[in-house]
């Protein structure tokens, strides 16, 4: 069976799983609250130490922000810090998400209602697809998923 092409370009070290994330990028996906437009603009920061995530979601006239940084938490794994524009935060570590696409790149993390993860993983044309899952008896049910181009 032939290997199937690789789609990204990782870089070394831990935060190189980012490296096909880096730049800006903008979905426009349906919610529960209407049409939104998401930008996400990833960027190495603190002297490359770091990946900050910037996103921006808009619905109509209403924004919704959020802060995160990616880097290596005191468990040796890559990790996330989050923090949004409703007041609230999340942390969570690297996880796997092959059983989504082979070049998955997910994190997990311990929310009130359950366990949750995110998944970014390439698609053909050179973008990206991310979505957002809860951890139920049956597996993971999925709850986002907005495809990214670049900006």
């Amino acid at each position: 069976m032939a290997k199937a092409k690789m789609l990204w370009r990782r870089g070394r070290g831990a935060l190189g799983a980012l490296n096909p994330l880096l730049g800006t990028w903008v979905a426009i996906a349906g919610s529960a609250q209407g049409r939104v437009r998401c930008k996400q603009t990833f960027s190495r920061v603190l002297g490359g130490a770091y990946v900050q995530l910037v996103t921006n979601w808009r619905y109509g006239q209403k924004t919704y922000d959020e802060l995160a940084l990616y880097g290596v938490g005191e468990n040796g794994k890559l990790s996330f810090w989050s923090f949004t524009s409703d007041g609230k935060n999340s942390r969570g570590t690297v996880a796997d998400g092959s059983d989504i696409h082979p070049e998955a790149l997910g994190f997990q993390a311990a929310m009130p209602a359950g366990l949750a993860r995110m998944v970014y993983w390439p698609d053909e044309d050179g973008g990206f697809v991310w979505a957002v899952e809860a951890k139920t008896k049956k597996g993971w049910k999925r709850f986002t998923e907005h495809h990214y181009k670049k900006a």
